[in-house]
């Protein structure tokens, strides 16, 4: 953008470089917020971790969508789980009180094991936004892959406990698609209902939301999509919208209104701590074991699985190692916590038998970011909502999705955001390295560029109508596009290839895989409610067929 000035400015307008004086003191408050330190926080009261020897009748990988699920219903039916998670548990307030940090004001608690904030927007009018922090298992892991980083929730509750809470479930038309081995019939009747009771997802009030200041941005995305023959929709979320309606009116401590979603949100987002892992402890028989990392996974003598597990302090250091046999063993880490493991464990021999699907048809939900900027007399409000709650759907004509997202900096930005889901049709693929020790991922950042083509089918058309631009301030090096970068993993150990069609390993009794690693690369929308109803379809099949 150089030193022109903003669009549509007329005699009234602002410069760029006028505009970066007047807020870079805000901005440099913001950076320099939130020194707080892993010293200063409070020890959590920890319940007593898996033991060193232990027997457990169903072991569950990671406790994210799948792997809570899988939990609870297992629980139901009277099985006894143990989860273990890599992550915290996140239920103890640091020296602010506070469990989860904002956005603007990232501390140690907001990264996993970096020395330095990665944020998705990296940049803001000039200033780049991210800093030095302490090494510490903080909650969002931007885990870094050769041309791609993919970011993913880390402690109890996954991925429920960074995402933006959009429950989306898939256009009908849209399932073959997505899970083509899948009965929709049986899916749209009963699995996807069940996942949204569960999850207790929601739609904001369309009488509010006309009105509430924090939602300026997303009327003025509503404006600029219609005006362009675009069809904008509600989104559905997991948010308690009576909640924000109390934030909103000062009657409720803020956290949405506060600028809380990307490292954690402190009140009113149900996260699976508060829906499918609160059912799931309540049965009183499901234990969960933080700061464990399952290594190996690998046939017992005596009939079951004798697993590995390293357990790590909060810099990552592991404190002990565990061996511990599990009757079944489901793997619910996430696409690529699972992926990653598994072709580990094919490749160093521990279960040679998984079949070469494993580690394949991985991808990324076709994700890129852009952010647009408007004229001055279209503010989009210095007050914005964490949470998204509208979307622009032309993904029939032109292969994307965009949530309007909000851009939640405290001031005004006259910009408008967007994350973009589009038919991205690369596939990567998972391997391991022997020399490393490693599992890498073969992604090329050029394979972003047919879903840079799909998001542009939306937004060339509404700044050709609005007479706007894109915003080349927000990701460095005056890029206009995010293209190196996913929210949404999916696949590596897909259904009815890695898999049977409910999720059993090839090869191996009693290992099962039920998360977004079942899912081939795309959904379509956001992916999480389709995790849910997959594993709600699989983990009945499983329970009623193999547990007999």
């Amino acid at each position: 953008m150089g030193d022109k000035t903003l669009p549509g400015n007329g005699p009234k307008g602002i410069s760029r470089r006028g505009f970066i004086g007047r807020t870079g003191s805000i901005l440099g408050a913001v950076a320099l917020a939130g020194h707080i330190t892993p010293a200063q926080a409070a020890p959590a009261a920890a319940a007593a971790p898996i033991a060193d020897g232990a027997r457990v009748p169903a072991l569950v990988v990671g406790t994210g969508y799948g792997g809570s699920v899988a939990a609870l219903r297992l629980a139901q039916a009277g099985v006894d789980v143990h989860m273990i998670e890599m992550g915290m548990s996140w239920d103890t307030p640091g020296s602010d009180g506070k469990i989860f940090p904002k956005v603007t004001s990232p501390d140690y608690r907001s990264f996993w094991l970096r020395t330095r904030t990665k944020a998705p927007l990296s940049n803001f009018l000039g200033f780049p936004i991210d800093k030095d922090v302490p090494k510490y298992t903080g909650i969002l892991d931007a885990e870094d892959f050769a041309g791609i980083t993919v970011y993913q929730g880390r402690g109890v509750g996954g991925g429920s406990l960074v995402n933006g809470g959009m429950a989306v479930t898939p256009k009908r038309a849209n399932f073959a698609a997505v899970l083509p081995s899948v009965d929709a019939d049986e899916m749209y009747a009963t699995y996807y209902p069940r996942a949204n009771a569960g999850l207790g997802v929601g739609m904001i009030d369309p009488a509010w939301f006309d009105t509430a200041d924090c939602y300026q941005f997303s009327r003025v995305g509503r404006k600029h999509a219609q005006r362009s023959g675009f069809a904008w929709t509600f989104v559905p979320d997991v948010y308690d919208w009576d909640y924000m309606k109390q934030e909103a009116a000062g009657t409720a401590t803020k956290s949405a209104l506060a600028g809380e979603i990307l490292y954690g949100n402190n009140h009113g987002k149900k996260s699976l701590v508060q829906t499918y892992l609160a059912q799931a402890r309540a049965t009183g028989k499901v234990t969960i074991s933080a700061l464990h990392k399952v290594t190996s996974v690998s046939p017992a003598a005596g009939g079951g699985y004798t697993v590995t597990i390293d357990q790590i302090n909060t810099t990552g250091d592991t404190v002990a190692t565990k061996t511990v046999t599990a009757d079944r063993v489901f793997f619910a880490a996430g696409s690529v916590g699972t992926s990653k493991l598994l072709v580990k464990l094919k490749a160093t021999g521990a279960l040679p038998n998984l079949n070469s699907e494993v580690g394949k048809g991985w991808g990324e939900n076709g994700n890129v970011m852009c952010g647009r900027a408007n004229h001055l007399w279209d503010p989009t409000g210095k007050l914005q909502s964490t949470i998204p709650c509208s979307g622009i759907d032309n993904w029939d004509a032109g292969g994307a999705f965009a949530e309007v997202a909000p851009l939640p900096t405290g001031i005004e930005t006259y910009a408008s955001f967007y994350l973009s889901i589009t038919k991205n049709p690369n596939r990567g693929e998972f391997t391991w390295n022997a020399a490393t020790g490693t599992a890498d991922l073969n992604w090329q950042t050029a394979w972003k560029q047919s879903s840079i083509g799909m998001a542009k089918t939306i937004f060339d058309k509404i700044n050709s109508k609005e007479g706007t631009i894109y915003r080349t301030d927000l990701f460095g090096g005056n890029k206009i596009w995010n293209d190196t970068l996913t929210y949404h993993p999916l696949g590596g150990a897909v259904l009815n290839k890695a898999t049977d069609n409910y999720g059993r390993l090839h090869g191996y009794t009693g290992l099962y895989v039920i998360d977004g690693a079942l899912i081939p690369g795309n959904t379509s929308v956001n992916p999480f409610v389709t995790i849910t109803a997959l594993a709600e379809r699989n983990i009945e099949k499983i329970i009623a067929t193999d547990l007999r």
